[in-house]
């Protein structure tokens, strides 16, 4: 059974949005800094609009996806404080929100907190054999949860930070194993992203970054795709707009003076190999 959750009040800078439903599209969805909550009426109004999918379409059981997520427009040019305070709230009670990326939507929670942890890997549907990325906001924070951090690594991170690289190295004892799928490795990331940094500002300290889909589905590089995807899964989607959305970020593992690129992305392999070999002449 789905825990009941206390109401919430949205952020003061924010304002709840009850639009008639033969108004469309719902400028709920277009407006900056709008607090989106809908009721039954109005995601029955949308049911045929292709904004939102529904369920079986048949005439005795007309069902629709249960949206219980809360859509946080906040600009990423200039993020609203009360915004991000909003959301992080949401994060130090241990629960999970979709946050925009400079790759694709992601979903934070607190890496220290098992709970939330376990709650990333429900709502996706991803095996625990598969870690849990991490993002930063400096390189300081990154270290913090590396042992014995490698010359290249911060060869990568003055290169490529912040940016779309992640760098896979040895997890620090403070790192939960459960993150790391019991392999003792983890994936670090700093982001170009005003809000993710914010928000870890604001936290004190880093974020879960696994990609906001459910496990085999496509990424989501919006919202509203987000929406349609966990619009049931999750309690708080911030909606920055599109993301670049092309490819996901490029992983690079460390070991010693080894390296190896474990998915190539934004950043192509050769790129990391020029990288690194300017170092080696220098």
């Amino acid at each position: 059974m789905r825990e009941k959750r206390e109401p919430r009040n949205p952020p003061a800078a924010q304002a709840r949005i009850l639009f008639d439903p033969l108004e469309l599209p719902p400028p709920a969805l277009s407006g900056p800094n709008v607090y989106v909550n809908f009721t039954p009426r109005h995601l029955l109004a949308l049911a045929g609009t292709g904004l939102f999918q529904t369920g079986t379409k048949t005439r005795k059981d007309k069902r629709l996806n249960t949206l219980l997520a809360e859509l946080l427009r906040i600009s990423t040019e200039s993020p609203d404080p009360n915004a991000i305070r909003y959301a992080a709230d949401f994060i130090r009670r241990g629960e999970l929100v979709a946050v925009p990326t400079d790759t694709f939507y992601g979903i934070a929670a607190d890496p220290f907190n098992l709970a939330a942890v376990d709650q990333i890997y429900r709502v996706k549907g991803r095996p625990e054999t598969r870690a849990l990325p991490i993002l930063v906001n400096s390189v300081v924070q990154a270290i913090v949860l590396a042992r014995d951090v490698p010359y290249t690594f911060h060869k990568l991170a003055e290169k490529f930070w912040p940016g779309p690289l992640t760098i896979l190295v040895e997890a620090s004892s403070g790192v939960p194993l459960k993150v790391t799928a019991n392999t003792g490795n983890v994936a670090i990331r700093w982001p170009k992203c005003t809000i993710v940094n914010a928000l870890i500002d604001v936290l004190q300290g880093p974020i879960t970054g696994t990609s906001g889909n459910i496990s085999g589905q496509p990424a989501c590089a919006s919202a509203l795709d987000l929406v349609e995807q966990m619009g049931d899964r999750l309690p708080l989607i911030i909606d920055a707009g599109d993301t670049p959305g092309n490819l996901a970020s490029t992983i690079v593992k460390l070991d010693g003076d080894d390296w190896m690129v474990m998915r190539e992305g934004v950043i192509s392999e050769q790129a990391i190999r020029e990288a690194l070999a300017d170092d080696a002449e220098g």
